[in-house]
């Protein structure tokens, strides 16, 4: 999964096929649009074919076009998009996309958009040994224990002769382990020319894009195949036992990635890493990780156990233990959990804490600062060197409007206080215990609410008479204890 190196400039455009209905998934979510470690099917090819710098990059689409239409909009906006009309068959579909590829000559490829482990390294071998040769076409292939169910690829030598469908094969070539991927690279001229001549006169109507190989040979262009060993690969995505497979393989590869740049991995069956996310050298991921989006592990970290953060970013030597986080910034060497709840726009400064049982959002919390134990802030601005006391909450909501709260530097919040937004706590101020903060608090004072404790003599024995805590009451009072 290594970043590949440009091809040749000659590369006229790649088309991406995304058209079909994926009926066998069994979702009204379009099949490319499913997500495998943090990207859509479709967008993984979007990556893989702008790693071998195509002039053109189309995607062909048909079933739920203004869904995948969208996402393609928002992942990919420099790709052309192509319709396929009525007429069914990957062929057709490859000469709807060619229609948006503005050269007149070059090399063209024909990939999948579920096809979601096909990586750049792939097209650049396929590109490379295509125009080497001096091929017409050159198709993928891949090298199988059990060829069940793929249509084989015949040779003479090196040259491809054709490809052979399973249910069309005879037992010799059924011997054949060598399968059709269904990705190619053409030579654009020739591909344009071949799919003018290729009919819809078969038992399904379509226009088969194999049909191009032989009648390239016809006109005398060569036919050739690039091999590859790792068949999953080119494995297609077809039904969701296939997107979990694949995913899982997915994952193992990119957890394996990460290990061999310097990250420890404890347990990589419980770690799941998506495709955008980066680690530093030295990082530790305790079991039951899940790291989505574009998450950025600095260096030297330590997350989890049984924690899962989604576009977060973690600064050098923080530690960050069983939370759940999303959009949310950790500072380097700060602290934060357990069972702790990072909503969007949190920002915890350089050394700061936010504890266990602990929600945040939208608040800014200075270098140095915590938030240690149960409570809830946000909306708020929280200075430099402040400690919020256990169980405080930041009201920030009056049941319309949300308001926000600024509390400033090295101030002491005490215990289980509430603070109702909007208000202002100056620097170096404090409140005392159990305050209902509603006013703002000048720099260096106490706030407090005056409400002085009152003892009602006897109340538990009156109003508890007979119970256990009646008997242990007047036990004390006759040993000399409950004064």
């Amino acid at each position: 999964m290594s970043e590949p190196s440009s091809v040749s400039s000659q590369l006229a455009g790649v088309v991406v096929l995304a058209a079909g209905a994926g009926t066998r998934m069994k979702s009204s979510l379009p099949k490319v649009l499913h997500p495998m470690c943090g990207r859509a099917l479709v967008h993984h090819a979007i990556e893989a074919a702008r790693a071998v710098n195509p002039a053109d990059l189309v995607v062909v689409v048909r079933h739920e076009r203004e869904q995948v239409v969208s996402h393609l909009a928002d992942v990919a906006a420099d790709a052309l998009i192509a319709d396929q009309d009525d007429i069914p068959g990957t062929g057709r579909a490859v000469q709807c996309g060619l229609e948006k590829v503005k050269a007149a000559n070059g090399t063209v490829l024909v990939t999948y958009g579920d096809v979601p482990l096909l990586d750049g390294d792939t097209l650049n071998g396929l590109v490379s040994a295509h125009e080497e040769a001096g091929n017409a076409v050159t198709v993928l292939t891949a090298l199988l224990d059990d060829a069940t169910g793929y249509g084989r690829i015949l040779r003479d030598g090196d040259a491809v002769t054709g490809i052979v469908e399973h249910k069309d094969a005879t037992p010799e070539q059924l011997a054949i382990n060598e399968v059709n991927s269904g990705i190619y690279a053409f030579d654009l001229q020739v591909l344009r020319d071949a799919l003018g001549k290729v009919g819809t006169d078969n038992a399904q109507g379509e226009m088969y894009l194999t049909d191009v190989l032989a009648i390239a040979r016809e006109v005398g262009g060569k036919v050739g195949a690039l091999p590859i060993s790792d068949a999953l690969l080119v494995e297609g995505v077809n039904d969701k036992v296939q997107l979990a497979t694949l995913g899982r393989e997915m994952n193992r590869r990119i957890v394996e990635k990460h290990m061999r740049e310097g990250v420890t991995v404890v347990d990589p069956a419980t770690t799941w890493i998506g495709s955008d996310v980066t680690i530093g050298r030295d990082t530790v991921l305790l079991p039951g990780i899940q790291l989505n989006g574009a998450c950025e592990i600095g260096s030297g970290c330590e997350i989890g156990p049984d924690s899962t953060l989604t576009d977060v970013k973690v600064g050098d030597g923080a530690t960050v233990t069983r939370v759940h986080g999303v959009q949310a910034q950790i500072g380097p060497e700060a602290t934060v959990g357990p069972f702790t709840y990072l909503r969007p726009g949190t920002v915890l400064g350089r050394k700061g804490k936010i504890g266990g049982f602990c929600e945040t959002k939208n608040a800014v919390i200075g270098d140095g600062a915590k938030v240690p134990h149960l409570s809830y802030v946000g909306d708020a601005e929280v200075g430099e060197g402040t400690n919020i006391g256990a169980a405080t909450i930041v009201a920030n909501y009056d049941g319309v409007n949300k308001h926000r709260t600024k509390i400033g530097k090295h101030v002491r919040v005490g215990s289980d206080n509430v603070l109702v937004a909007p208000v202002t706590l100056g620097d170096g101020c404090a409140t005392g215990a159990g305050t209902l903060v509603r006013e703002d608090v000048p720099a260096g004072a106490l706030g407090i609410n005056e409400v002085r404790q009152r003892n009602i003599e006897g109340w538990t024995e009156a109003r508890r008479a007979g119970t256990a805590s009646a008997k242990a009451a007047a036990e004390s009072r006759e040993n000399g204890e409950g004064k």
